[in-house]
């Protein structure tokens, strides 16, 4: 197991302009961890690829790996264009020297994401997800879906994409803690895909069933609960149970703290990184 950050763990440091990419990848590698995964929020590496070539530098230089480059995508809006954009993105990737890349693959509003909806539109993500696969197999790079945005984003639903474009280089960004967002327990979802993950993603919620007196930070999941992040370790998930699951599996690849909670970003990804280390190492 290789333990590192996505830089979305610290998107708050880099929306204030304390941190730049390149701070968090030195700050990353300072923390003990072993790789960086790059997120492209608040710059585009697409308009500016001479930056992809710094941050490849940059992480050479702090000695940390790059390990996935994760985007966001759509195939359900403007099809071919969208299919193009994400052809862009992967010839960054490449750029960047990782082997690894994720993007979404749909977004909908929750009135929308009904099974019906689902396998209706299941064709059409496939045939997306499968030419960027093509496209990606060139430069030897794995691409992802990641359990994301309500729609793709139950463990089953992640599978059936997966078996739909039955490409051996698309699989899954498994992200441990995404799938309280469909009211999915995570312990029983990380054991049905885990063995179709190519990275995972470790992160935490509070989680509370009604929405009365909580404030400012929450967000519903599609049943109706309410979640906030929080410090990986400090929320609700069963944390050791999630991680005994993915070390017991024999998954021996990245893993990304990704933060997303109201604490300073900085101390939490930290407190984050080390909790995850000590807990793997117990279980």
């Amino acid at each position: 197991m290789k333990l590192g950050f996505s830089s979305y763990s610290l998107q708050g440091a880099i929306n204030s302009k304390k941190m730049t990419i390149f701070d968090v990848i030195q700050w990353a590698a300072d923390q003990g961890g072993e790789h960086v995964e790059i997120v492209p929020i608040g710059f585009n590496l697409v308009e500016d690829v001479s930056l992809a070539d710094a941050i490849r530098q940059k992480a050479e230089e702090a000695g940390i790996a790059i390990s996935n480059y994760a985007i966001g995508a759509n195939f359900l809006t403007d099809y071919e264009n969208e299919i193009e954009r994400v052809k862009m993105e992967v010839e960054i990737a490449h750029r960047l020297g990782v082997k690894l890349m994720r993007h979404d693959v749909a977004w909908k509003s929750q009135d929308e994401i009904s099974i019906r909806d689902f396998e209706q539109d299941l064709p059409r993500m496939a045939e997306a997800c499968r030419t960027i696969a093509d496209y990606a197999a060139q430069f030897d790079i794995v691409t992802s879906v990641e359990n994301h945005g309500y729609y793709v984003q139950a463990s089953d639903r992640v599978q059936r994409l997966i078996h739909k474009v039955d490409k051996e280089n698309f699989k899954t960004t498994l992200d441990a803690g995404n799938f309280l967002c469909v009211d999915e327990d995570p312990v029983s979802a990380v054991k049905k895909n885990i063995s179709y993950a190519s990275m995972v993603h470790v992160k935490d919620f509070y989680r509370r069933t009604s929405s009365l007196g909580l404030g400012e930070g929450w967000f519903p999941s599609s049943s109706g609960n309410y979640l906030r992040g929080a410090i990986t370790g400090h929320g609700d998930i069963n944390l050791p149970e999630v991680l005994k699951v993915i070390k017991h599996s024999g998954y021996d690849g990245y893993i990304s703290i990704e933060f997303e909670g109201m604490e300073d970003c900085e101390k939490a990804a930290k407190i984050s990184f080390d909790n995850v280390r000590r807990i793997w190492d117990a279980v």
